[in-house]
């Protein structure tokens, strides 16, 4: 089974990427649960996972994250036994590709792509594990990145922690951009996958070594795209053809201090990846006292504090089916 890692920052596009290449019969996409994001920090909750005891228990969590992601693996029964015979080591990434097989081999497919952008915070686990995987690039204009982080029901919300958390990740994946060989990363602006959907995606599927197929423009019919809709205001718009007037919308609804905070400290990237700055010049960038940064913190805690409190409740309870799992794993004494 050929891997495929979508890396990058959310709110890039990832949802309707990874619709559209579900709809190619050679890969299989599925709504990602996360597994590396958000069981590798608590890793240390398992001990040693050469005890077959605890690797068990961290399959059977695996699983069960991934039975409860708020969008169904429809048709897919997941062995426990099964999975960890098919780990290649005792690892939490062996688990993790064991469970993406499952899905691949459910749908007939020859490869999957996992979109969990945080995969780039994993990248040496995922080259450690498997036989050189490709990567999907997916990047977008920070400054709209940032606009719909505020709207969304997840991640940072003031300008400052936005900015910084986006560059950081950009950052990350330009590294990886350098040092790898371009038969193994594509990168892909959401600018190009909306203005020119057919030619961005014929590059997509020659760079994966699958046929094209025109019906990957047909995503938004799909009863997967109809079940991420249904699951979050995050994915509503997955239901919608393409978007291509989806962009620049900051320069309408970005207040000019907030376009300054944003460009000095994230204009390094919109350099790199050939975005405008629109009215921070490079060398001219604003510097923040400890007293302001605080300030910053301490807002970006009460704006999600905010939209936290008006999350929709079905939604929120979604998302917190796969949280109790978590906070069960946190709860536990690290085995001897």
């Amino acid at each position: 089974m050929s891997p495929v890692f979508m890396i990058g920052t959310q709110r890039s596009g990832s949802n309707l990427l990874r619709l559209m290449l579900n709809q190619l019969d050679e890969i299989a996409s599925p709504h990602p649960p996360h597994i590396l994001e958000r069981v590798y920090p608590l890793l240390d909750s398992y001990g040693d996972l050469n005890n077959d005891k605890q690797f068990k228990l961290l399959v059977d969590d695996v699983c069960r994250l991934v039975e409860l992601n708020p969008v169904e693996w429809a048709g897919v029964k997941l062995d426990r036994k099964d999975i960890a015979k098919r780990c290649k080591e005792n690892s939490l990434v062996a688990v993790y590709g064991a469970v993406y097989d499952v899905f691949a081999e459910n749908k007939g497919a020859k490869s999957w792509c996992c979109k969990s952008l945080a995969n780039i915070n994993y990248i040496e686990q995922l080259e450690g594990y498997f036989n050189k995987p490709k990567y999907i690039y997916l990047y977008r204009d920070g400054r709209d990145v940032a606009l719909s982080f505020q709207k969304a029901v997840v991640g940072e919300k003031h300008i400052y922690n936005i900015a910084k958390e986006w560059a950081d990740t950009q950052d990350m994946a330009i590294r990886l951009r350098n040092n790898i060989k371009s038969n193994r990363l594509i990168s892909i602006s959401y600018e190009e996958l909306t203005a020119n959907t057919e030619a961005t995606a014929k590059k997509l599927c020659k760079f994966l070594g699958v046929k094209y197929a025109a019906k990957m423009h047909e995503f938004h019919e799909t009863d997967e795209a109809k079940k991420a809709a249904k699951s979050s205001t995050l994915w509503g718009n997955v239901t919608k053809p393409v978007m291509n007037n989806n962009s620049k919308k900051y320069r309408k609804e970005m207040s000019e201090q907030e376009l300054k905070i944003f460009e000095s400290v994230a204009g390094h990237v919109l350099d790199e990846l050939g975005y405008e700055r629109d009215l921070i010049k490079k060398g001219m960038e604003m510097k923040f006292s400890e007293v302001e940064l605080q300030h910053f913190f301490n807002e970006n805690k009460r704006l999600k504090a905010i939209s936290l409190e008006n999350t929709d409740k079905e939604d929120l309870e979604r998302r917190n089916r796969q949280n109790s799992i978590l906070k069960e794993i946190r709860s536990r004494t690290v085995a001897a």
